[in-house]
């Protein structure tokens, strides 16, 4: 009985499901418009980077007679030798290379210490500030929230200067307390970010907690705080890549080798040649070596950002 239904109902409609399931589909105009602005969008993000690459790859001398070509002139691997300080200043020459040196692990070093000490006072500060703004209750608070809200408002640039005086009358020039103490306890976006995301939190284990006693300070680092873990993971990520990139700031305070960050040390070297032209493929070596940390945290920490920044965003 079945059967005589389904081959009624296909000598009806004069189609088969199998002819069905064969019929192509129709590309609407609107996916071919969203799929090549993705493609140009790749495109336009990644060819900065593949062309870095090229360039740390070639031979500095046979960059001039080539400079258009898309693919390494003269491969070498040179570049990353003398950034690494494995090769001579005889065959640094040789390659195109200058007579200058880049000390990277002294660098590499600056740049861990300036990144992780700030990283670390800022957070715990911002930390501190975000609970006192979400989960306690005194007058005024709004306002004050307001207030610290609006140093949102003020480009960064603007401050550069007074900074600079105030470190420079302290006594703090060439000091990592002179590069970390300015923007150490102050993060308006990871105060307002911590906020967002603990206004969410329920109340009743708090009160729970506080009923039996627990302290506002056990209360914060045994309960509200592994339950930020995932923003404050993002908030810590996003704050030590910014410090790790960070330029104008410690170029104007950090004038000596020894506090030196790897940002600025990367331009100190482009400009110490003694050749016709800048070291070009050693500086995009070092380049890739400055940026392969914070690719690798990216790559490994990458979902978990995007997630806590869209979960915080709808508190």
């Amino acid at each position: 009985m079945t059967t005589t239904i389904a081959d009624e109902a296909r000598e009806a409609t004069g189609r088969t499901p199998a002819a069905s399931s064969r019929r192509p589909r129709r590309v609407s105009v609107g996916k071919i418009v969203a799929w090549t602005y993705l493609v140009l969008f790749l495109f336009v993000t990644v060819f900065p980077f593949y062309w870095i690459l090229r360039t740390a790859l070639s031979n500095n001398y046979a960059l001039t007679r080539n400079p258009s070509s898309p693919v390494p002139v003269d491969f070498t691997l040179g570049p990353f030798k003398r950034v690494l300080g494995l090769a001579t200043r005889a065959e640094a020459i040789a390659e195109g290379g200058s007579g200058a040196s880049i000390d990277l692990a002294l660098y590499v070093r600056n740049s861990l210490i300036y990144a992780t000490t700030l990283t670390v006072i800022v957070v715990f500060c911002s930390l501190l500030a975000a609970y006192a703004f979400s989960r306690l209750r005194w007058r005024g608070r709004n306002l004050v929230f307001s207030i610290f809200l609006s140093a949102l408002m003020i480009p960064g640039i603007m401050t550069l200067l007074p900074n600079f005086v105030l470190i420079h009358d302290l006594g703090l020039t060439n000091t990592f307390a002179g590069l970390i103490l300015p923007g150490a306890l102050f993060s308006a976006f990871n105060i307002f970010f911590l906020r967002q995301f603990m206004l969410g939190l329920s109340d009743d284990i708090e009160d729970a907690a506080l009923i039996d006693g627990v302290g506002r300070f056990r209360l914060l680092f045994r309960i509200t705080v592994p339950m930020t873990s995932g923003p404050i993971t993002t908030i810590s990520l996003l704050t030590f890549i910014g410090a790790w990139n960070d330029y104008f700031w410690p170029l104007m305070v950090a004038s000596d080798s020894s506090v030196r960050p790897l940002t600025v040390a990367l331009g100190v070297f482009q400009q110490a040649s003694i050749q016709t032209q800048p070291d070009y493929a050693g500086l995009m070596a070092a380049a890739l070596v400055a940026a392969f940390p914070m690719l690798v945290l990216f790559m490994v920490f990458g979902k978990r950002v995007v997630d806590s920044i869209g979960f915080t965003g709808i508190k």
